[in-house]
Protein backbone atom coordinates (compact mmCIF):
# COMPACT_ATOMS: atom_id res chain seq x y z
CA UNK A 1 0.00 0.00 0.00
CA UNK A 2 2.70 2.49 0.99
CA UNK A 3 4.74 1.36 -2.00
CA UNK A 4 1.80 2.02 -4.29
CA UNK A 5 1.45 5.57 -2.94
CA UNK A 6 5.18 6.18 -3.39
CA UNK A 7 5.04 4.85 -6.96
CA UNK A 8 2.08 7.07 -7.77
CA UNK A 9 3.83 10.11 -6.29
CA UNK A 10 6.95 9.33 -8.28
CA UNK A 11 4.87 8.96 -11.42
CA UNK A 12 3.04 12.23 -10.71
CA UNK A 13 6.34 14.04 -10.22
CA UNK A 14 7.62 12.63 -13.51
CA UNK A 15 4.43 13.70 -15.29
CA UNK A 16 4.69 17.16 -13.73
CA UNK A 17 8.31 17.55 -14.87
CA UNK A 18 7.36 16.45 -18.38
CA UNK A 19 4.52 18.95 -18.57
CA UNK A 20 6.75 21.69 -17.13
CA UNK A 21 9.33 21.04 -19.86
CA UNK A 22 6.58 21.07 -22.47
CA UNK A 23 5.25 24.39 -21.14
CA UNK A 24 8.74 25.89 -21.17
CA UNK A 25 9.25 24.70 -24.74
CA UNK A 26 5.91 26.19 -25.82
CA UNK A 27 6.73 29.45 -24.09
CA UNK A 28 10.05 29.66 -25.93
CA UNK A 29 8.32 28.87 -29.22
CA UNK A 30 5.74 31.58 -28.58
CA UNK A 31 8.48 34.09 -27.84
CA UNK A 32 10.24 33.23 -31.10
CA UNK A 33 6.97 33.54 -33.03
CA UNK A 34 6.38 36.98 -31.54
CA UNK A 35 9.85 38.10 -32.60
CA UNK A 36 9.25 36.84 -36.14
CA UNK A 37 5.88 38.59 -36.21
CA UNK A 38 7.45 41.89 -35.11
CA UNK A 39 10.13 41.58 -37.79
CA UNK A 40 7.47 40.91 -40.41
CA UNK A 41 5.38 43.86 -39.23
CA UNK A 42 8.46 46.10 -39.58
CA UNK A 43 9.04 44.75 -43.07
CA UNK A 44 5.41 45.38 -44.00
CA UNK A 45 5.67 48.97 -42.75
CA UNK A 46 8.86 49.49 -44.75
CA UNK A 47 7.28 48.03 -47.88
CA UNK A 48 4.18 50.20 -47.49
CA UNK A 49 6.45 53.23 -47.15
CA UNK A 50 8.33 52.21 -50.31
CA UNK A 51 5.04 51.82 -52.17
CA UNK A 52 3.89 55.27 -51.05
CA UNK A 53 7.21 56.78 -52.08
CA UNK A 54 6.98 55.05 -55.44
CA UNK A 55 3.48 56.42 -55.95
CA UNK A 56 4.66 59.91 -55.09
CA UNK A 57 7.55 59.59 -57.52
CA UNK A 58 5.24 58.41 -60.27
CA UNK A 59 2.91 61.34 -59.58
CA UNK A 60 5.72 63.73 -60.39
CA UNK A 61 6.35 61.98 -63.67
CA UNK A 62 3.90 62.04 -66.56
CA UNK A 63 0.80 59.95 -65.98
CA UNK A 64 0.97 59.56 -62.17
CA UNK A 65 -1.69 57.42 -60.50
CA UNK A 66 -4.75 59.09 -58.99
CA UNK A 67 -3.84 57.65 -55.56
CA UNK A 68 -0.42 59.29 -55.72
CA UNK A 69 -1.94 62.60 -56.75
CA UNK A 70 -4.36 62.40 -53.80
CA UNK A 71 -1.44 61.62 -51.50
CA UNK A 72 0.43 64.67 -52.73
CA UNK A 73 -2.67 66.82 -52.31
CA UNK A 74 -3.04 65.53 -48.74
CA UNK A 75 0.60 66.33 -48.00
CA UNK A 76 0.23 69.82 -49.45
CA UNK A 77 -2.89 70.31 -47.32
CA UNK A 78 -0.99 69.25 -44.19
CA UNK A 79 1.84 71.64 -45.05
CA UNK A 80 -0.66 74.46 -45.57
CA UNK A 81 -2.23 73.74 -42.16
CA UNK A 82 1.18 73.84 -40.50
CA UNK A 83 2.04 77.12 -42.18
CA UNK A 84 -1.26 78.68 -41.11
CA UNK A 85 -0.71 77.52 -37.52
CA UNK A 86 2.77 79.05 -37.53
CA UNK A 87 1.40 82.35 -38.87
CA UNK A 88 -1.26 82.40 -36.15
CA UNK A 89 1.42 82.59 -33.43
Amino acid sequence: MLEDVQNKITRLIALYEGEKQRADSLSESLSQCREVMQDQQRQIAELKNKIENGQLQSAFTAGGTPEAKRAIAALVGEIDKCISLLKAD
